[in-house]
C-alpha cells in the first residue's frame, strides 16, 4: 500500500488543524535540526569507506609497510 499526494496533503490539513501554526512549525524545525544532527554523526563513518566496503584503516591494517618488507 503506498501513500499518494492526496493523502499526505490530507494529513497535512488535519495535523494544521490539529497542533495550529506556530506549533507546527515548531515541531517542522526540531525535526530537521534532528535530522541534521542525525547525518552529521553518521558521515565521517561513510567518508572513511572505499568502493569494497572496507574502511581505510582496515586497508591500512592489512597492506604491509614498506619498512617491513624491506626486512
Amino acid at each position: 500500500m503506498r501513500i499518494g499526494v492526496l493523502e499526505i496533503v490530507l494529513i497535512l490539513v488535519l495535523a494544521l488543524v490539529v497542533f495550529g501554526g506556530k506549533k507546527l512549525t515548531g515541531v517542522g524545525k526540531a525535526l530537521g535540526q534532528s535530522i541534521k544532527e542525525f547525518r552529521k554523526e553518521m558521515g565521517p563513518e561513510d567518508k572513511n569507506k572505499d568502493a569494497s566496503g572496507a574502511s581505510s584503516d582496515e586497508k591500512a591494517e592489512s597492506t604491509p609497510k614498506d619498512s617491513q618488507a624491506d626486512a
